[in-house]
């Protein structure tokens, strides 16, 4: 454990990990403009808007392309990773999570007459629409960008 400290001087690691704190935190603002209230479990919920995954990934692709070099294997795979992880939140969850809100509207419906039938309700708001992932990945590059100026 004594070889931790020098994680904390990854910059590249410390503003990937800042842009999806920032991220997070402006999905408060965000609710608090769209629904009228303070809902602090946004804070540690997937999916709304930005997204926090797109902005991560966005950040961690562009200080490895700043630091390694934009034709370097790093940065390439970094990319990759970024599509993969950008393409998962806005396809395979967000289709998930309509699925997750179909089954809870047949649950709603058939066990009506049954109150005492009480099973949870499945997770909905698991992925993004594409329009959270872009602004997610725009505000990781923006992050990135200005984080990177300034070392």
């Amino acid at each position: 454990m004594s070889d931790i400290g020098p994680v904390f001087n990854n910059h590249v690691l410390l503003i990937a990990l800042g842009a999806c704190l920032i991220a997070q935190v402006l999905k408060v603002f965000v609710s608090l403009v769209i629904h009228r209230k303070l809902d602090a479990r946004v804070l540690v919920t997937t999916g709304g808007m930005p997204s926090a995954h797109s902005a991560l990934v966005t950040a961690l692709a562009f200080g490895v392309g700043y630091t390694m070099g934009w034709t370097s294997s790093d940065f390439a795979i970094a990319t990759i990773f970024a599509v993969i992880v950008m393409y998962d939140a806005a396809g395979v969850r967000q289709a998930a999570g309509k699925q997750a809100r179909i089954l809870n509207q047949i649950m709603d419906e058939l066990f009506q007459e049954h109150p005492n039938f009480n099973e949870d309700r499945l997770k909905e708001l698991l992925g993004h629409t594409p329009i959270q992932v872009i602004v997610g990945s725009i505000l990781g590059l923006g992050i990135a960008w200005m984080a990177q100026s300034a070392y």
